[in-house]
């Protein structure tokens, strides 16, 4: 299926460069290539990178178990950004995985362009139980990192990525690889993955426009799970909507100042799953990466508002926060 997709600007805003990257070439010709480049077009970004280079990373504020996850019940963390670790009744399965200190272009293993995390991730990749499935939302940068992908290969780990995305890895390296588009499903042992139309763009490159975006709705003993992916406010979340609520919806809150185009404000996200019918929420793509004008703290801040002070609704709020349910 020909997925249609938002074309973004032709010049180099910051949201292009979010989008940037990842395969340009390899060696330190590219990098320097690339530097040069950003320094001309884009020089608020190279000044804030010569910046953010010398600034450390913080550690994740709260550390998760799941080493203490029975194979019962539903269970989730956030690692960080659009990170969540969930496990349904034994079966592990993790959102684009983002475990590097950049979100950016990575050549070789010694040099990485980009934006800086601020905090650490609250896992590291070592320290991850043996994962059932990959879920990737779309391409950019700053939810499809090369590195992290090509450290958690296993034979064992099947991955489900939205339309025209796979050339971008090496299916060998997995169990399997499985494209899907808007309305598809496909089936990961006991879970059943359909893919929905969020309102994003998926290009890597600023010309590979054809790549698919995804948000998704995960069901597996019983349970249901939203992952919204990235995406401004659209009405396409009423038609997840069952009879049966989510009983998590991880839904992006943050990176909508000045972007709000294509990344939806705390207020939205609310009312998207709300669309849904979600139970509880896991607010993701916030406290991670400044990629945007708001105060790192009034994502999660407006939401718990959206939300009237039921925090019950909204077990998670920290990057390492980890949450059971039945």
């Amino acid at each position: 299926m020909d997925v249609p997709v938002t074309r973004p600007r032709k010049h180099w805003t910051r949201r292009a460069l979010i989008a940037a990257g990842g395969t340009l070439a390899a060696g330190g010709a590219a990098f320097a290539g690339f530097g040069a480049f950003a320094r001309t077009a884009a020089p608020w970004f190279w000044e804030r990178y010569q910046k953010e280079r010398v600034r450390s990373i913080g550690p994740a504020p709260h550390r998760p178990d799941p080493k203490a996850w029975p194979d019962r019940g539903l269970f989730a963390a956030w690692l960080g950004h659009a990170t969540v670790l969930v496990k349904i009744d034994g079966f592990t399965l993790i959102t684009d995985p983002q475990f590097s200190d950049y979100a950016g272009i990575h050549v070789g293993p010694l040099f990485s362009l980009g934006f800086k995390r601020l905090v650490e991730p609250a896992l590291r990749i070592e320290d991850l139980p043996p994962l059932d499935l990959i879920l990737m939302s779309h391409a950019h940068m700053d939810h499809w990192d090369t590195k992290s992908l090509h450290r958690l290969k296993s034979k064992r780990t099947a991955v489900v990525t939205a339309a025209k995305t796979a050339d971008l890895l090496n299916p060998r390296r997995y169990a399997s690889v499985t494209e899907i588009g808007w309305d598809q499903r496909t089936r990961v042992g006991p879970a059943e993955i359909r893919a929905f139309e969020v309102r994003h763009w998926g290009a890597r490159l600023r010309h590979d426009t054809w790549r698919g975006y995804n948000g998704y709705v995960i069901e597996a003993a019983g349970r249901r799970i939203l992952f919204g992916g990235d995406t401004a406010y659209t009405r396409h979340f009423a038609s997840v909507r069952t009879s049966r609520p989510f009983d998590l919806a991880i839904m992006p809150i943050g990176c909508y100042d000045p972007w709000h185009s294509n990344h939806c404000n705390p207020e939205e996200a609310w009312q998207m799953g709300q669309m849904a019918r979600a139970e509880r929420y896991l607010p993701i793509h916030h406290q991670t990466f400044l990629l945007s004008n708001e105060p790192l703290l009034e994502p999660i801040e407006r939401f718990l508002e959206a939300a009237r002070g039921e925090n019950t609704l909204v077990p998670i709020q920290g990057i390492g926060q980890e949450w059971r349910y039945g």
